[in-house]
């Protein structure tokens, strides 16, 4: 099956982050969906035995399911940036992108994570963000009972932002060929310029390395 759907290299690059995590101790695991593969399972992507537990395959991987077999990975999240950067040394900055997480805000979303950024009080911050649903700062209305800073007129306009996270596109030719991307903040990176949602509306296969929050340190590391 995953022969005949052309999804064997997918399996071998999640194999390969899953093999430098085991190498290098960090506490990786599959979860999900991917858990009903056998071998998934084989390869030590995860831990479910599909056959003996008599797992459905069919809710993974089948020839009417539209687009690829989905493997998220949970990674420790202290040690998540170093799987990222092999990513990127391994398999080339040129091959190899972030998804863009795409995040658009409300008014008082806005006001309060701007006045949070520009160093002002969270009283202050509270305040102006519940009275932007009964005032309107960018016409004046009610301001001479408070006192509006200057910037909270543009953030009911502000555009949404954009930033990385752990999805990532390998490419078997430059990124750049396939979508537009630029320069992350980290060095040596690169983003792409599509959320996950553009990526699957084009066909891109994403690979997910998601941050496992642990409020005591992890265990059960690979053996």
């Amino acid at each position: 099956m995953i022969g005949a759907l052309g999804f064997a290299g997918y399996f071998l690059i999640v194999w390969d982050i899953v093999e430098f995590c085991r190498r290098h101790d960090i506490y990786c695991q599959g979860r999900g969906s991917a858990a009903n593969s056998a071998v998934c399972f084989a390869l030590s992507i995860t831990r479910a035995d599909a056959v003996g537990l008599g797992l459905l395959f069919e809710r993974f991987l089948s020839p009417e399911r539209d687009g690829p077999p989905d493997i998220d990975l949970d990674i420790e999240s202290g040690r998540r940036e170093e799987v990222i950067a092999y990513v990127f040394e391994h398999y080339g900055r040129h091959h190899a992108a972030q998804v863009a997480n795409v995040i658009t805000y409300r008014t008082r979303s806005a006001i309060r994570d701007i006045g949070k950024a520009l160093g002002h009080s969270p009283e202050e911050v509270d305040g102006w963000a519940k009275g932007s649903t009964t005032a309107n700062p960018s016409t004046g209305a009610d301001r001479s009972h408070r006192r509006w800073p200057p910037w909270p007129e543009r953030s009911s306009t502000s555009p949404g932002i954009w930033t990385p996270f752990g999805g990532m596109v390998i490419c078997d030719r430059p990124v750049v060929e396939v979508c537009p991307v630029e320069w992350a903040r980290h060095p040596g990176r690169t983003a792409l310029q599509w959320d996950k949602d553009d990526c699957a509306t084009v066909g891109l296969v994403k690979f997910d390395l998601l941050g496992l929050g642990c409020s005591t340190p992890c265990t059960g590391r690979w053996t």
